[in-house]
């Protein structure tokens, strides 16, 4: 992609219709896999479902982001983003909805293609900001950040009140209506881009034809890791939070709303994280916080859990930290949409297939040894790799493409010799 293609402008129209899309798509983003967990013990008893079983049901939506989050960019590069993502607003209302059919091989392949339809947004989202609104990287990841941080406290804090008015069904069904409504914004956007394809939607460059050349770049895997370790923190804990807290005392529906908590800590700090972190030079000191916030609150579950509020609401603020954080250096160490998309999709990727073994590890080490002391102390020695990789993550510079001919005008080898400074946050 060229510096002219980089810098062509959207319409207002188009542009503020883009806005609105990405609003509702990272609604989306969240609600239909931490809606789910609260009631996981109606869904143990409706289908019933062994404990093994139940860790496979809320290990296969992070997988799924893993092993589907691979096929965007390509998706994007031959249909343009757009019709990718209105295609994954639709697996997701037809997920949810093949969900709610009260069949074992339903649930579970309902999950599937809900957890595929969330992957292809994941991804997208950053390259659309990229692209759209170049001068607010920061700001606009941050809100897409706290939007998806709110739908995931919603739909969590709501699930145990859906199921007691409605049952099981209601309470995930319920979030096929906000994927639905998404669709009819991402529809005629995809339909206006095939009749009048923008060029920066088209790239021709090596590096977007090539995953390889980021696979080469130890940067990418630091952004990799890094997303991988920060996303099974939170889909560990999202998973079995709940649980944990029931055990340590505290009934079903304060359980359910700690795990609620848990998220709402995360809803400003979505918002904030991006934008802070898009103004500083070197992102290393908010990996040390986040650190130093994860051992607290890990600590104070595995010491102290009749503390459980304390605990959680510190480890809302590690959770609602690294993501976030991590989604932000997406962009931050890209050079352009193209790169971004690409790095997206390699990092989620890796990072979702790494984090979808925590909450199935968790279930099963929570069998074994028929408590939480175990999966606790796992969780807290994967901090160290954590923040190792976080830090290297979040020094000063950008991804380097191993393809050469992407980098050879001398602007752009300009850029990459200093470090990333977005525009419209100096």
């Amino acid at each position: 992609m060229t510096k002219e293609e980089m810098r062509t402008p959207l319409s207002r129209a188009t542009a503020l219709w883009s806005l609105i899309g990405l609003v509702l798509l990272t609604i989306n983003l969240r609600a239909a896999i931490t809606g789910i967990a609260p009631v996981l013990g109606d869904l143990r008893d409706v289908f019933g479902l062994s404990g093994a079983e139940i860790g496979v049901l809320t290990t296969l939506p992070v997988l799924s982001l893993g092993v589907f989050a691979s096929v965007a960019p390509v998706v994007a590069r031959r249909f343009g983003a757009e019709t990718a993502i209105a295609g994954s607003l639709v697996m997701i209302t037809m997920g949810i909805l093949l969900r709610v059919v009260q069949s074992p091989i339903s649930l579970f392949a309902g999950t599937v293609l809900v957890g595929a339809g969330i992957a292809m947004g994941n991804v997208l989202a950053p390259a659309v900001i990229k692209r759209a609104f170049p001068s607010s990287v920061g700001s606009l990841t941050g809100l897409t950040m706290m939007l998806m941080a709110t739908s995931g406290a919603v739909a969590a804090g709501l699930a145990v009140p859906l199921n007691e008015a409605g049952g099981w069904r209601l309470a995930l069904a319920v979030w096929a209506v906000p994927s639905m409504i998404a669709l009819l914004v991402w529809g005629p956007l995809a339909v206006r881009r095939r009749r009048a394809p923008e060029p920066s939607d088209a790239p021709r460059s090596p590096v977007a034809a090539s995953a390889g050349s980021l696979l080469r770049s130890p940067t990418a895997w630091y952004v990799a890791v890094f997303m991988g370790l920060a996303s099974l923190m939170f889909y560990v804990l999202m998973s079995w939070l709940p649980e944990i807290m029931r055990d340590a005392g505290f009934t079903p529906a304060t359980a359910g709303m700690m795990m609620s908590a848990m998220l709402i800590v995360g809803v400003p700090l979505g918002f904030l994280v991006p934008v802070f972190a898009a103004r500083l030079r070197d992102q290393r000191p908010l990996v040390v916080a986040v650190a130093v916030a994860m051992v607290t609150g890990l600590g104070g579950l595995l010491l102290a859990p009749s503390a459980g509020w304390a605990w959680v609401l510190v480890l809302g603020l590690a959770t609602g930290s690294a993501f976030p954080l991590a989604y932000t250096l997406l962009s931050l160490r890209s050079s352009s949409p193209v790169i971004a998309a690409g790095l997206s999709g390699m990092a989620q990727t890796g990072g979702y297939l790494l984090a979808g073994f925590g909450p199935l590890a968790m279930g099963v080490l929570h069998d074994v040894t028929d408590g939480w002391t175990v999966p606790l102390v796992l969780l807290l020695v994967l901090v160290v790799p954590e923040v190792l990789f976080g830090l290297l993550a979040a020094r000063p510079g950008l991804v380097r493409p191993a393809d050469p001919r992407s980098v050879r005008t001398p602007s752009a080898a300009k850029t990459r010799e200093r470090a990333p400074e977005p525009a419209g946050v100096r």
